[in-house]
Order: C-alpha cells, then sequence, then structure tokens
C-alpha cells in the first residue's frame, strides 16, 4: 500500500515540476521495481540531479551560510501532542500557513490519509489499536525541499482491578509483628507511568513507582512492611493506582482504588491503676485495663481472691493486687484504696475552703 502510495506521489512531483519549467523530465524512466521508490524526507539514495532534499535541520559540519538561510520546517500541529486511552478515537490536523508545499501528507502506521496538495490534512481513526505509535507529517516543496514534525503520543489504559492483602497472612495482627501488605495492579499501561500509594485510613503510608518499561498492559505487584501497632486497631488499609499522564486541558486524573481491608490487632493488658486509690463511700473500686482481645482481671486481697466491692464501705480499705491475664501475658498492680466517708469529705472541703480565705486575707 505504502509502495503504491508513493508512486502516486511521485507521479504527482512530475506533474508539477513539469507546469512550473522544473529541471526534472517527464521523460525519466520509470524505477526498475516498487521497492526502489522513497519518500523524499526519507531516501538515502543519490539522485543524478544532486543530494536529497534538506529536512530543514542543519547539518554537522556543513556551510554555516546555508544553514542559516534554510527556514524553520513551519508545519503545526494541533493538538501538538495526544495523551489517548486505548480504544479512544483519534484526530489530529497538520497544516502549514506557508505557501510553496506541493505536497502533504502523513507517515503514520495506521490510516494514513492520502497526501494532498491543501495547506492543511487532518488523521483520524475511530480507534486507537496500537501501544507504541510515532505518526509523523510531512510536507514536499519543489523550491524549498522537505520537512516533517513528529507527534508525540502516549497511548494509556487503566488498570482493569486493584487488590489489597496482606502477604502470607490471615486474621488478627498482633502487637509489634511486622507485616507485609501487597498491592496488585492488573492489566495497566504504561506502567512506566504508574504511581501506587499505600495508606491507612486517610493517612498517606508510601508511594511505589514501577520500573517496568513496556507500554503493553502488564499486571504489577508492590509490597510495603508495616509493624503492627495497638493504636491501629479497627483501622482500614487500602491503596491506590495512578496512571500519571501528561496535564491537558480535557485530561482527568486516571486513578483505581482497592477495597479497604479492616484490620483487628491483638495486645494488651495493660493496667492504668494509680498506687493510691481514693473512692468515697458507695462508689465501686475499679482500675482502668487495656488490651485486645478484652483482658481477664481478679482482685486479692491479702492473697485471698475476692470480688471488687461495687458499693464500697470503710471495711473495704486496705492493700489490693489487680491482676490483668490477657493475650500477651499478665500484669499485677499494688493498689492502696482509701475509703472517703461523706463526713470526711465535708470537713476537708471546709478545710480548704478556710485556707483559700486566709491566702486571701494575706493577699490584700
Amino acid at each position: 500500500m505504502c509502495a503504491s502510495r508513493w508512486i502516486k506521489v511521485t507521479w504527482l512531483l512530475h506533474l508539477f515540476c513539469s507546469a512550473t519549467s522544473s529541471p526534472l523530465s517527464m521523460h525519466t524512466p520509470a524505477p526498475p521495481h516498487h521497492s526502489q521508490i522513497f519518500p523524499p524526507f526519507l531516501t538515502t539514495k543519490p539522485t543524478p540531479s544532486g543530494p536529497p532534499p534538506s529536512l530543514g535541520i542543519p547539518s554537522v559540519g556543513g556551510d554555516a551560510e546555508d544553514s542559516a538561510e534554510r527556514p524553520r520546517c513551519p508545519l503545526t500541529l494541533s493538538p501538538s501532542s495526544l495523551v489517548v486511552r486505548f480504544g479512544d478515537p483519534v484526530k489530529v490536523n497538520c497544516s502549514s500557513p506557508m505557501k510553496g508545499f506541493s505536497l502533504l501528507g502523513w507517515e503514520v502506521s495506521l490510516v494514513a490519509p492520502m497526501p494532498t496538495m491543501e495547506s492543511f490534512l487532518m488523521w483520524s481513526v475511530e480507534n486507537m489499536t496500537e501501544w507504541s505509535i510515532s505518526p509523523m507529517c510531512y510536507a514536499v516543496s519543489n523550491l524549498e525541499g522537505s520537512c516533517h514534525l513528529n507527534l508525540p503520543v502516549l497511548v494509556y489504559k487503566p488498570p482493569d482491578s486493584v487488590s489489597l492483602s496482606f502477604l502470607n497472612h490471615t486474621g488478627p495482627l498482633l502487637e509489634r509483628r511486622r507485616y507485609t501488605l501487597r498491592c496488585t495492579v492488573r492489566n495497566v499501561a504504561p506502567a512506566g507511568n504508574l504511581l501506587v500509594t499505600f495508606y491507612r485510613s486517610q493517612t498517606q503510608l508510601a508511594r511505589r513507582h514501577s520500573n517496568v518499561t513496556e507500554k503493553t498492559p502488564v499486571t504489577e505487584v508492590f509490597t510495603l512492611d508495616i509493624t503492627a501497632r495497638r493504636e491501629d486497631d479497627g483501622a482500614n488499609y487500602w491503596c491506590e493506582a495512578e496512571v500519571q499522564l501528561p496535564r491537558t486541558g480535557t485530561q482527568t486524573r486516571v486513578a483505581v482504588a482497592s477495597e479497604t481491608v479492616a484490620t483487628t490487632v491483638h495486645f494488651g493488658p495493660q493496667l492504668l491503676c494509680p498506687a493510691k486509690l481514693q473512692v468515697k463511700m458507695g462508689e465501686s473500686l475499679h482500675c482502668e485495663v487495656r488490651g485486645n482481645p478484652e483482658p481477664s482481671v481478679i482482685w486479692l486481697k491479702d492473697g485471698r481472691l475476692v470480688i471488687a466491692p461495687m458499693h464500697s464501705t470503710r471495711a473495704h480499705a486496705g492493700k489490693y493486687t489487680v491482676l490483668a491475664k490477657g493475650l500477651f501475658g499478665q500484669r499485677n498492680v499494688t493498689v492502696e484504696v482509701e475509703v472517703l466517708t461523706n463526713r470526711g469529705t465535708t470537713r476537708m472541703c471546709q478545710r480548704h475552703f478556710l485556707l483559700a480565705a486566709l491566702l486571701a486575707l494575706n493577699l490584700l
């Protein structure tokens, strides 16, 4: 198809050159085989009339004056670069504001349009079906030579799915143990633009980039080591995979999040009891105990098992040993309990009031 296209291009050039008294002759013998016909800006074979046309790029070691006089390629692409999702339609216009170009065309592997002698030419496809593509718009001039302009293209595909799990572990986590989170991103492209972020609830934990250079879809696995803490009991872990794309006017963020993984952290026991515990008469004896699962608590007085009273009396004063048993062993503390009567409390309040009054008088 490409060879037959360039046969048409060559005959168009012959007709144009004959009409403008070009040194090219209509009686020039045809090439012996189609494979010998090359686009004017791609050929590396010398011609009898001189060197191949210039691309508008100065050659290394060439004549400085010729390079300075040679005009820059005036082609314009709209848009100038392309970010397209695989399977979406594509439409790019190539135009030249300058006159003097006898031919305008596209060199592209996916549905290239026929060259034209107009000042613009649109390349469009209904579905982008190639992962790696390098379109190029070119212009051919009898007087100025030839030039071309490449179109940068990034073809992407969001992940089919993103999932998070613990590596080689199921069930509750144990405090101070290390675990590995695994985020699996399936069928994403290009992997080199992939960014994965790990979260605990709304706290960002870490980010991971891919080192894969494949442009076709791949499945990537990212890991993160964590240490279980009691503060994280009940936290939700999740990860997000984002295909980072160049920002354009209409481009939206391409990101897929995993489902959350709720965690349970086993810890304890922990006893929060003062060395001296004052309770009012009628109140219950209580020490704060923390742990998951909830620890069992027993009270000992004088070495004997007792039930912590719900309504304290003066008879409940004394030293106690509070023992808590949990998943990580047991903890115990010794507590001296003092039971305050209402009368004693009233006298104490009166004493505090008198001291405050005397202090106020001294300050006057």
